[in-house]
Protein backbone atom coordinates (compact mmCIF):
# COMPACT_ATOMS: atom_id res chain seq x y z
CA UNK A 1 0.00 0.00 0.00
CA UNK A 2 0.94 3.42 -0.82
CA UNK A 3 0.44 6.13 1.52
CA UNK A 4 1.40 10.08 2.30
CA UNK A 5 2.55 11.50 5.08
CA UNK A 6 0.67 14.62 5.63
CA UNK A 7 1.23 17.21 8.51
CA UNK A 8 -0.84 20.25 9.32
CA UNK A 9 1.44 22.31 11.23
CA UNK A 10 5.53 22.54 11.62
CA UNK A 11 5.18 21.78 14.89
CA UNK A 12 2.50 18.78 14.83
CA UNK A 13 2.20 15.47 14.71
CA UNK A 14 2.83 13.58 11.01
CA UNK A 15 0.03 11.40 10.26
CA UNK A 16 -0.56 8.61 7.17
CA UNK A 17 -3.29 8.91 4.51
CA UNK A 18 -4.00 6.44 2.01
CA UNK A 19 -3.72 7.85 -1.55
CA UNK A 20 -7.23 6.01 -3.07
CA UNK A 21 -7.58 7.39 -6.38
CA UNK A 22 -5.41 10.47 -5.57
CA UNK A 23 -1.67 11.44 -6.93
CA UNK A 24 0.22 13.55 -4.77
CA UNK A 25 3.78 14.03 -4.72
CA UNK A 26 5.92 15.41 -1.40
CA UNK A 27 4.72 19.30 -1.53
CA UNK A 28 1.93 18.64 -2.62
CA UNK A 29 -1.20 20.65 -0.40
CA UNK A 30 -4.11 18.17 0.39
CA UNK A 31 -7.67 18.20 1.77
CA UNK A 32 -8.22 15.21 4.59
CA UNK A 33 -10.71 14.18 6.85
CA UNK A 34 -9.71 14.20 10.39
CA UNK A 35 -11.33 13.38 13.59
CA UNK A 36 -12.15 16.79 13.76
CA UNK A 37 -13.15 17.92 10.69
CA UNK A 38 -11.51 18.62 7.42
CA UNK A 39 -8.39 20.00 7.21
CA UNK A 40 -5.82 21.28 4.99
CA UNK A 41 -1.86 19.63 5.16
CA UNK A 42 1.23 19.36 3.18
CA UNK A 43 2.41 15.78 1.64
CA UNK A 44 6.01 15.61 3.30
CA UNK A 45 6.57 12.31 1.67
CA UNK A 46 4.86 9.77 -0.40
CA UNK A 47 5.38 6.46 0.92
CA UNK A 48 5.23 2.99 -0.85
CA UNK A 49 4.54 0.48 2.02
CA UNK A 50 5.34 -3.57 1.54
CA UNK A 51 2.68 -6.77 2.49
CA UNK A 52 3.36 -6.30 6.28
CA UNK A 53 0.79 -6.21 8.75
CA UNK A 54 1.70 -2.61 9.80
CA UNK A 55 1.09 -1.94 6.36
CA UNK A 56 -2.41 -3.30 5.86
CA UNK A 57 -3.41 -1.19 8.66
CA UNK A 58 -6.63 1.33 7.92
CA UNK A 59 -6.32 4.12 6.96
CA UNK A 60 -8.08 7.30 5.63
CA UNK A 61 -8.01 8.79 2.08
CA UNK A 62 -6.80 11.66 0.93
CA UNK A 63 -9.73 13.25 -0.04
CA UNK A 64 -8.48 15.60 -2.72
CA UNK A 65 -5.33 17.84 -3.46
CA UNK A 66 -6.16 21.43 -2.25
CA UNK A 67 -6.63 23.66 -5.23
CA UNK A 68 -5.72 27.64 -5.54
CA UNK A 69 -8.97 28.76 -3.48
CA UNK A 70 -7.67 26.04 -0.71
CA UNK A 71 -4.72 27.42 -0.01
CA UNK A 72 -5.58 30.92 -0.05
CA UNK A 73 -7.50 30.48 3.14
CA UNK A 74 -4.34 29.63 5.09
CA UNK A 75 -4.49 32.75 7.06
CA UNK A 76 -1.72 35.93 6.20
CA UNK A 77 0.88 36.17 8.75
CA UNK A 78 -1.05 39.65 9.94
CA UNK A 79 -4.15 37.48 10.97
CA UNK A 80 -1.85 35.19 12.93
CA UNK A 81 0.42 37.75 14.57
CA UNK A 82 -3.02 39.65 15.80
CA UNK A 83 -4.27 36.06 17.07
CA UNK A 84 -0.78 35.62 18.79
CA UNK A 85 -0.69 39.40 19.93
CA UNK A 86 -4.16 38.87 21.52
CA UNK A 87 -2.64 35.48 23.47
CA UNK A 88 0.45 36.54 24.31
CA UNK A 89 -1.20 39.75 26.66
CA UNK A 90 -3.57 37.55 28.06
CA UNK A 91 -1.16 34.79 28.99
CA UNK A 92 0.74 38.05 30.86
CA UNK A 93 -2.68 39.09 32.36
CA UNK A 94 -3.03 35.67 33.92
CA UNK A 95 0.85 35.11 34.95
CA UNK A 96 1.32 31.94 33.13
CA UNK A 97 4.66 30.27 33.06
CA UNK A 98 4.30 29.87 29.27
CA UNK A 99 5.98 30.98 26.30
CA UNK A 100 3.82 31.45 23.23
CA UNK A 101 5.40 29.74 19.62
CA UNK A 102 2.52 29.55 16.94
CA UNK A 103 -0.72 29.35 15.80
CA UNK A 104 -2.36 27.02 13.35
CA UNK A 105 -5.96 27.62 11.95
CA UNK A 106 -8.30 24.89 10.86
CA UNK A 107 -9.04 24.82 7.38
CA UNK A 108 -12.86 24.76 8.34
CA UNK A 109 -12.14 28.10 10.55
CA UNK A 110 -13.77 26.62 13.86
CA UNK A 111 -10.44 25.50 15.48
CA UNK A 112 -7.68 27.19 16.58
CA UNK A 113 -4.67 25.35 17.90
CA UNK A 114 -1.70 27.33 19.76
CA UNK A 115 1.45 26.02 20.54
CA UNK A 116 3.97 27.02 23.58
CA UNK A 117 6.63 25.81 25.63
CA UNK A 118 6.64 25.37 29.44
CA UNK A 119 9.37 24.11 31.81
CA UNK A 120 6.65 22.46 33.36
CA UNK A 121 2.46 21.57 33.54
CA UNK A 122 0.25 24.51 33.14
CA UNK A 123 -3.38 25.08 33.93
CA UNK A 124 -4.67 27.07 31.31
CA UNK A 125 -8.41 26.74 32.01
CA UNK A 126 -9.10 30.07 32.61
CA UNK A 127 -6.99 31.17 29.42
CA UNK A 128 -8.65 29.02 26.84
CA UNK A 129 -12.34 30.48 28.17
CA UNK A 130 -11.27 33.62 27.10
CA UNK A 131 -9.99 32.67 24.05
CA UNK A 132 -13.01 30.88 23.39
CA UNK A 133 -14.82 33.88 23.99
CA UNK A 134 -12.84 36.36 22.17
CA UNK A 135 -11.96 34.79 18.80
CA UNK A 136 -15.84 32.58 19.02
CA UNK A 137 -14.30 29.47 18.18
CA UNK A 138 -12.83 25.93 20.12
CA UNK A 139 -9.49 26.26 21.13
CA UNK A 140 -6.95 23.85 21.77
CA UNK A 141 -3.30 23.90 23.42
CA UNK A 142 -0.59 22.17 22.44
CA UNK A 143 2.59 22.02 24.58
CA UNK A 144 6.05 21.24 22.37
CA UNK A 145 9.51 21.10 22.77
CA UNK A 146 12.40 23.44 22.43
CA UNK A 147 13.68 21.32 19.45
CA UNK A 148 10.23 22.10 17.91
CA UNK A 149 10.42 26.27 18.69
CA UNK A 150 13.71 25.80 16.79
CA UNK A 151 12.39 24.19 14.01
CA UNK A 152 9.45 27.03 13.42
CA UNK A 153 11.69 29.96 14.61
CA UNK A 154 15.09 28.86 13.61
CA UNK A 155 17.83 30.00 10.76
CA UNK A 156 21.12 28.45 10.48
CA UNK A 157 23.62 25.99 12.65
CA UNK A 158 26.92 26.99 13.69
CA UNK A 159 27.82 25.22 10.24
CA UNK A 160 26.31 27.83 8.35
CA UNK A 161 23.28 25.86 6.45
CA UNK A 162 19.81 25.60 7.23
CA UNK A 163 19.02 23.83 10.37
CA UNK A 164 18.24 20.07 9.91
CA UNK A 165 15.04 20.42 11.22
CA UNK A 166 13.81 22.90 9.21
CA UNK A 167 15.59 21.21 6.34
CA UNK A 168 14.44 17.68 6.45
CA UNK A 169 14.37 15.89 9.64
CA UNK A 170 10.72 14.93 10.32
CA UNK A 171 11.53 13.79 13.45
CA UNK A 172 13.34 13.91 16.40
CA UNK A 173 15.93 10.97 17.73
CA UNK A 174 17.16 11.01 21.08
CA UNK A 175 20.57 12.60 21.09
CA UNK A 176 22.81 11.54 24.05
CA UNK A 177 25.77 12.60 25.86
CA UNK A 178 27.37 9.41 24.61
CA UNK A 179 27.60 10.21 21.55
CA UNK A 180 29.50 13.16 22.11
CA UNK A 181 32.32 11.45 23.71
CA UNK A 182 32.56 8.74 21.27
CA UNK A 183 32.92 11.69 18.55
CA UNK A 184 35.42 12.76 21.46
CA UNK A 185 33.31 16.47 21.14
CA UNK A 186 32.84 16.83 24.78
CA UNK A 187 36.04 18.95 25.78
CA UNK A 188 34.09 21.59 23.43
CA UNK A 189 31.52 22.65 26.03
CA UNK A 190 27.48 22.24 26.14
CA UNK A 191 27.35 25.70 24.35
CA UNK A 192 29.30 24.17 21.17
CA UNK A 193 27.76 20.91 20.70
CA UNK A 194 24.51 22.33 21.50
CA UNK A 195 22.23 23.72 18.64
CA UNK A 196 19.88 26.48 19.17
CA UNK A 197 17.28 24.78 20.94
CA UNK A 198 19.42 24.22 23.73
CA UNK A 199 19.85 20.43 23.64
CA UNK A 200 22.48 18.73 21.86
CA UNK A 201 22.67 19.04 18.18
CA UNK A 202 20.88 16.28 16.34
CA UNK A 203 23.98 16.24 13.70
CA UNK A 204 25.68 13.99 16.56
CA UNK A 205 23.92 11.33 15.27
CA UNK A 206 24.70 11.09 11.95
CA UNK A 207 27.93 9.72 12.57
CA UNK A 208 27.95 7.97 15.78
CA UNK A 209 27.78 4.40 14.60
CA UNK A 210 30.60 4.94 12.08
CA UNK A 211 32.75 6.10 15.29
CA UNK A 212 31.77 3.51 17.46
CA UNK A 213 32.84 0.89 14.85
CA UNK A 214 36.65 3.00 14.34
CA UNK A 215 36.47 2.81 18.13
CA UNK A 216 36.06 -0.60 18.18
CA UNK A 217 39.46 -1.31 15.89
CA UNK A 218 41.22 0.26 19.16
CA UNK A 219 42.80 -1.50 21.90
CA UNK A 220 40.78 0.07 24.92
CA UNK A 221 42.14 2.47 27.24
CA UNK A 222 44.15 0.88 29.68
CA UNK A 223 45.43 -1.65 27.71
CA UNK A 224 48.92 -2.73 28.71
CA UNK A 225 50.78 -2.88 25.13
CA UNK A 226 54.30 -3.39 24.03
CA UNK A 227 56.17 -0.70 21.67
CA UNK A 228 59.46 -1.88 19.59
CA UNK A 229 60.12 -3.90 22.99
CA UNK A 230 59.19 -1.40 25.26
CA UNK A 231 56.50 -1.74 27.47
CA UNK A 232 53.67 0.51 28.02
CA UNK A 233 50.02 1.19 28.77
CA UNK A 234 47.08 2.98 26.24
CA UNK A 235 46.07 6.15 27.88
CA UNK A 236 44.05 7.80 25.06
CA UNK A 237 42.42 7.37 21.25
CA UNK A 238 42.73 9.06 18.41
CA UNK A 239 39.82 7.14 16.59
CA UNK A 240 39.47 9.26 13.09
CA UNK A 241 43.31 9.07 13.01
CA UNK A 242 43.28 5.19 14.11
CA UNK A 243 45.90 5.92 16.84
CA UNK A 244 46.48 5.38 20.50
CA UNK A 245 48.52 7.59 22.95
CA UNK A 246 50.62 5.33 24.83
CA UNK A 247 52.60 5.89 27.90
CA UNK A 248 55.61 3.93 28.18
CA UNK A 249 57.63 2.91 31.56
CA UNK A 250 60.97 4.60 32.16
CA UNK A 251 62.99 1.76 31.66
CA UNK A 252 65.75 2.92 34.31
CA UNK A 253 65.42 4.86 37.49
CA UNK A 254 65.19 8.62 37.71
CA UNK A 255 63.93 8.58 34.09
CA UNK A 256 60.42 9.84 33.49
CA UNK A 257 57.86 8.08 31.62
CA UNK A 258 57.30 8.67 27.67
CA UNK A 259 54.43 9.88 25.73
CA UNK A 260 54.26 8.61 21.95
CA UNK A 261 51.44 8.21 19.57
CA UNK A 262 51.48 4.89 17.81
CA UNK A 263 49.53 3.82 14.44
CA UNK A 264 47.38 0.73 15.20
CA UNK A 265 47.43 -0.22 11.28
CA UNK A 266 51.13 0.89 11.42
CA UNK A 267 52.62 -3.23 11.01
CA UNK A 268 50.06 -3.43 7.93
CA UNK A 269 51.32 -0.21 6.34
CA UNK A 270 54.75 -1.13 6.37
CA UNK A 271 53.44 -4.48 4.30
Amino acid sequence: MTYAQVQFAPWDKIYDFSLGKTTVASGDFVIVETELGLELGKVLAVVKGNNSSEEKRELKPIIRKAEYDDVAQIPSPEKKEEALEFCRETIERYGLPMKLVDVHFSFEGNKMNFAFISDGRVDFRELVKELAAHFGVNIRLTQIGTRDEAKITGDCGPCGRELCCRKFLREFSSITSEMAEAQQVVHRGSDRISGMCGRLMCCLSYEYEGYKEMAGKLPPIGTKVNVDGSHGVVVGHHILKQTVTVKLNAEKEGERDTIIEVDVNRHNKKK
